[in-house]
């Protein structure tokens, strides 16, 4: 593949990095605690001020590590100091263990004024876009409030995603809207309930031209107990040499023109001829600031597709930095966030939702009725979650004696997938049809 032969051509010309331990070298440390960021008309707020995401998404190991790396304050320190090197204010994590302490890593984030945006799923825990209705339960719901009572004690938590991908280029795979906005739903409930802060949430969906906007009207229409807080997507539709309408950014731009709730890019970055990170200049710009509020590059560390910008060798603290690694701390260098307020959209509004037709395929559920949530999560909701059951749980795709609920119905408020051969990572859905017994009760990832 592509992706392959940039991956090995640019490990030829790498450069070794081998620096001082956490512990010999300790990060500069913030005397405060990071504002908390809320999401108000369509833009991200951190206080008074306009926040925009400039960050990288992080899961050393990759998918098929199941591992946490927040966990493990060595390593994630060894990481911060790259992170403060590129300049980015913001990363991604796909998947935590909600079974232990993340204090001093999001400690190590904080005083190195960064935010984090999580996903609330892991491989054992998550909708299962093939048999969403069974996978939809208590006890995946327990894993997912458990992670939140984890992750909303840290001021520089910005957001939860429910979902990445779920619905993708699978024409099925529409079936598991209904059951990933109710997930949307239930946390946004969870979190009022608990009396915690107002922590944003929101999808982070496939760039996926069939069904790109009826998935962002799905999930900003109903009630407004339904609607997301922000809608985010993958796209690596600006492959260089590109521009703002070469890419087709400018065509997306005038479609969520009017959208009414945050948008940003969960993934970005294509690498099919090479990367120089020049369409973070549009991201940044006032061609896109009044609709977009930054984004995620997509990836830190190299696993085996071609994206990361340094290389890792297991839990040393060795750290082969590639040479794109410059070139995303130049291009944050030389595109700073815009002043001001960027020509934000003070109203947030619902959009109508989508008509249900042969691409937006949920008959069963109409264009805005959703499951209710099971009948066992109930409890978590005045009871709290518990303790979670961590990355190597029994899983839940599977767990019986559990309800699916019945439908609630909401009230009605008034191309190809771009750039790369196939999605690098989808950490919402792992379990495919023929194999998710064996994963769930092996514990083991399967892609």
């Amino acid at each position: 593949m592509r992706q392959f032969v940039l991956a090995s051509a640019l490990a030829a010309v790498s450069t070794v990095y081998a620096g001082p331990t956490a512990t010999e070298k300790e990060l500069p440390r913030r005397a405060d605690a990071l504002p908390t960021v809320t999401a108000s008309g369509n833009a991200f707020w951190a206080g008074d001020t306009r926040f925009y995401v400039r960050g990288i998404d992080y899961q050393p190991g990759g998918s098929s590590a199941n591992l946490d790396p927040l966990a493990d304050a060595d390593l994630c320190r060894r990481d911060i100091q790259r992170f403060q090197e590129l300049g980015v204010n913001t990363v991604r994590v796909y998947s935590v263990d909600n079974s232990v302490s993340h204090t001093d890593c999001m400690q190590a984030l904080n005083d190195a004024g960064i935010y984090l945006v999580l996903d609330v799923n892991n491989p054992a825990y998550s909708i299962n876009r093939d048999d969403p209705a069974r996978s939809y339960n208590d006890v995946y719901l327990q894993s997912v409030f458990a992670t939140i009572d984890e992750f909303a004690k840290y001021d520089n938590t910005l957001a939860f995603f429910s979902g990445n991908e779920v619905i993708n280029d699978k024409p099925e795979s529409v079936k598991s809207a209904p059951y990933v906005k109710a997930t949307t739903r239930d946390m946004r409930q969870y979190i009022n309930s608990r009396g915690y802060r107002r922590i944003p949430v929101g999808y982070s969906a496939a760039d996926v031209s069939q069904n790109r906007m009826q998935t962002a009207q799905y999930f900003n229409c109903g009630s407004d107990e339904e609607r997301s807080d922000f809608f985010a997507f993958n796209d690596y539709s600006w492959c260089a040499p590109s521009s703002f309408e070469t890419s087709g950014w400018n065509e997306k731009v005038r479609n969520f023109t009017g959208y009414g709730l945050p948008i940003f890019l969960s993934e970005w970055g294509c690498i099919t001829n090479g990367r120089d990170f020049e369409e973070l200049g549009a991201l940044m710009s006032d061609q896109m600031s009044s609709v977009y509020s930054g984004g995620l590059m997509y990836e830190y560390s190299r696993e085996g597709n071609g994206y990361g910008i340094v290389e890792l060798s297991g839990n040393s603290d060795s750290v082969r930095e590639e040479p794109e690694f410059e070139r995303f701390a130049s291009a944050l260098s030389q595109y700073p966030a815009p002043t001001g307020d960027g020509g934000f959209t003070r109203t947030t509004s619902a959009a109508e939702c989508p008509t249900v037709d042969g691409v937006w395929d949920i008959e069963e559920w109409g264009p805005s009725a959703l499951p209710a949530m099971p009948d066992g999560a109930q409890k978590y909701m005045t009871d709290g979650a518990g303790t979670g059951p961590g990355l190597n749980g029994d899983g839940s795709q599977q767990a019986s004696g559990t309800s699916t609920g019945t439908a609630t119905p909401a009230p009605a408020s008034g191309e190809n997938v771009g750039g790369r051969p196939a999605p690098p990572m989808d950490m919402s859905v792992f379990a495919l049809t023929g194999v998710v017994a064996l994963f769930t009760f092996a514990g083991t990832l399967l892609l």
